[in-house]
């Protein structure tokens, strides 16, 4: 069982605390696969920006035995401690995965453990971010980045995807995706941050054509699917799909596929016996090894070792950018 410390303060937003402790706490009294801590600064009552009140009971010591610290909001213009920043430093530094979740970038960004590369973060605040620390890339075309170590994500809904990836990295796909039925949410969304930023441009009332082919794909992992076949299966030309798949999702199609057949792979692996070449076969990837490739090259690891770690684990229990995380 990770331990997870969720960071709380003084006027926050309850939703934002409350995803970290649904996705990975207890749920209706059946015990998790994490043991969530809440702590503060400062434990005890605090309000919230909803009107009511809370008690935090633990203090920031919940990060100093951490696996995992999630910092679900921050606000933007408030000024972190210096203490809070050194914890969140020593977190990380000893190897706790460190998850920024919204705003919650902001204090990453304060922490230092950023500097030099990517965090992700709600739209409306991208800019601000980037221009407060020009030393991190900002990114608001994903819902979520995984730098291994540091993981960052969108605004307020994005961050349950991004808290799903979690389970999916430490516990399988298989228990993610029926954690996702469970709170009633889909276990990967397929679209981006991209799609929710304003854009002088009227919506288009027609169909989402796009999605439309994302479903068509889907049902065809175990085969070969051309980018015009694609394209064709929606009535598009190559150079038009491309373009609105990236605009929709913030990938290309051929990443968004391989995301998939890579999912479908992982979920054979877990819930089933089949060799490893039909696996292969079954997801699209035509050979074992095309598939071992593609799970070196992704999630950094092999697929008998993924069957090994996440098999039993599941069987007994009954969007992604960077390296794979630390296991």
């Amino acid at each position: 069982m990770r331990t997870v410390a969720v960071l709380a303060f003084d006027q926050m937003s309850p939703f934002h605390l409350s995803v970290p402790c649904l996705v990975l706490g207890d749920r209706l009294g059946q015990p998790g696969e994490y043991d969530v801590r809440v702590c503060a600064e400062r434990p005890g009552s605090m309000r919230t920006n909803a009107g009511f009140g809370i008690t935090v009971d633990h203090g920031l010591e919940a990060m100093d035995a951490a696996d995992v610290v999630i910092l679900p909001s921050w606000q933007p213009d408030r000024e972190p401690s210096a203490v809070l920043i050194d914890t969140i430093r020593r977190a990380h530094d000893r190897g706790a995965t460190v998850v920024g979740l919204c705003i919650g970038a902001f204090l990453v960004a304060a922490s230092g453990i950023a500097d030099g590369r990517e965090v992700v973060t709600h739209w409306k605040w991208a800019d601000q971010l980037q221009a407060a620390y020009p030393g991190i890339k900002v990114r608001a075309d994903v819902l979520w980045s995984d730098l291994g170590d540091l993981v960052t994500s969108a605004g307020t809904a994005a961050s349950i995807d991004c808290c799903l990836h979690l389970v999916r990295t430490h516990y399988g796909v298989e228990l993610a995706e029926r954690l996702a039925r469970s709170i009633v949410v889909a276990p990967h969304r397929s679209g981006s941050q991209a799609q929710y930023i304003p854009v002088p441009i009227p919506p288009d009332p027609s169909d989402d054509v796009i999605e439309k082919a994302m479903v068509w794909a889907r049902a065809r992992l175990d085969q070969p699917v051309s980018l015009d076949e694609w394209a064709a299966a929606v009535a598009l030309s190559r150079r038009t799909f491309t373009r609105q798949f990236r605009a929709r999702t913030g990938s290309s199609g051929q990443a968004w596929l391989l995301r998939q057949r890579l999912d479908r792979a992982r979920l054979l692996l877990e819930t089933t016996d089949h060799p490893v070449e039909r696996v292969a076969g079954e997801s699209g990837f035509g050979s074992s090894a095309a598939l071992r490739h593609h799970f070196h090259t992704v999630l950094g690891t092999t697929p008998q070792r993924h069957r090994q770690e996440f098999g039993g684990l599941t069987a007994g229990a009954g969007g992604y950018t960077g390296p794979a995380p630390r296991r």
